[in-house]
């Protein structure tokens, strides 16, 4: 779709691909592990997609939630799709910490601690976590 910033560029660097939805990194350095579960085709809602594409989808995202846990070891996980200022059919994945800016407010919210720092996660551990979690993920037709 023309103008839509998911439809033209990757949204983040891509760990992870399939025909239907790729997963990204975010690359915050405040939010380490933040990936993104984009749908492929521009679709606004999950409505838009039939009830196989969103049980794959929701797959994939559960399967990220995963990955992320594994790899980060966060407090919590938050899981949101928003899509106000982009709206295509992609869902947040956020490993939290006690410590980080934020927390407990939305990432998006007020910055509580401005002198956090979070640790960086290594990519590779993140990409090879996904292909574990994802490895059983069957794609909807």
């Amino acid at each position: 779709m023309p103008g839509c910033e998911l439809c033209q560029n990757d949204g983040g660097t891509v760990l992870w691909k399939s025909t239907a939805c790729r997963v990204v990194d975010v690359a915050d350095p405040d939010y380490p592990g933040f990936c993104r579960v984009i749908w492929n085709d521009h679709v606004k809602e999950m409505t838009d997609l039939s009830a196989p594409q969103r049980r794959y989808l929701m797959d994939v995202v559960f399967g990220v939630e995963g990955a992320v846990r594994e790899v980060c070891n966060p407090h919590k996980v938050n899981v949101a799709s928003l899509g106000n200022v982009t709206p295509h059919l992609h869902w947040h994945v956020i490993p939290r910490r006690c410590d980080d800016r934020n927390f407990p407010e939305p990432i998006w919210g007020a910055v509580r601690r401005p002198e956090a720092r979070a640790k960086p996660v290594d990519n590779d551990q993140l990409i090879a976590a996904l292909e574990t979690f994802l490895a059983g993920v069957e794609e909807a037709s």
